[in-house]
This record gives C-alpha cells, structure tokens and sequence, in this order.
C-alpha cells in the first residue's frame, strides 16, 4: 500500500510535480527520495526568474548522508521558491508533499506532464529499488 498523492505526476529520479489551477507547476522531492536522503540540513533552490529545461540539474539537497541533485521534470520559468526551505529545510522530511515543495514554474510546454509517472507507475520504480 502506498501513501503516493494520485493527483501528482512522477520522475524516475524522484520528484513530484504538481499542476495547480494557474496552469504553474509546483514541483518538489518523493518521500522515497527523502526518506533515502535521511535528515536534510541544506537546500539549495534555483534563483527566481531562471530559464530552465526539463531533465536539467536545478536544485541541490543536501543531507547527513549524501548531497543529491533535483532535476526539473519541466521546462519553463522559475517563478516561486519555497522561502520555509532555507531556514526549516528539515520541511522536505517532514512534509514532502505539501509545505517542504522546493520550487514552482512557469510551464514552456505543459504536454511534458504527460512524459511523467502517475503513482501507480511510480510505486513500481519504488517497488525494484
């Protein structure tokens, strides 16, 4: 049984990214990904107004164990960071899929959604780690 959010979309590496009414497109890590990374004490976001591609290396989350890369699942225009992160990164172990999200954009192309995992999809790459 999983505790995935089925209104989300996935990557294989581990980030969810989330369609709000606006048409922006909120995205943040799993908790597969944090519980892996275990207590996060850093995490460095994309400045405001960069121009970004999907698949492309835009944040870093560091914690106790390990420093890890997130990826963007789209392309588009940094438009939001979560500020709570820099002070509270611990957020993203507490809450991943609500208040520890790291970034939203303004989608390019809105059709590279539907490159992405629905949960099911997802829980079967959680499932072969």
């Amino acid at each position: 049984m999983s505790d995935l959010p089925i209104e989300l979309k996935y990557a294989s590496s581990h980030e969810w990214a989330r369609l709000d009414s606006d048409g922006t497109v909120v995205i943040g890590i799993t908790n597969h990904a944090q519980e892996a990374l275990g207590d996060v004490v850093y995490v460095e976001l994309p400045e405001v107004s960069t121009e970004i591609d999907a698949g492309s290396e835009v944040a870093v989350v560091e914690s106790v164990k390990a420093a890890s890369d997130i990826y963007s699942p789209v392309s588009g225009e940094v438009i939001e960071i979560n500020p709570a992160l820099e002070d509270e990164p611990e957020t993203v172990n507490h809450s991943p899929y609500a208040d520890g999200w790291f970034f939203r954009v303004k989608v390019a192309n809105i059709d590279e959604l539907e490159d992405m995992m629905d949960a099911d999809e997802y829980l079967l790459v959680i499932e072969g780690d």
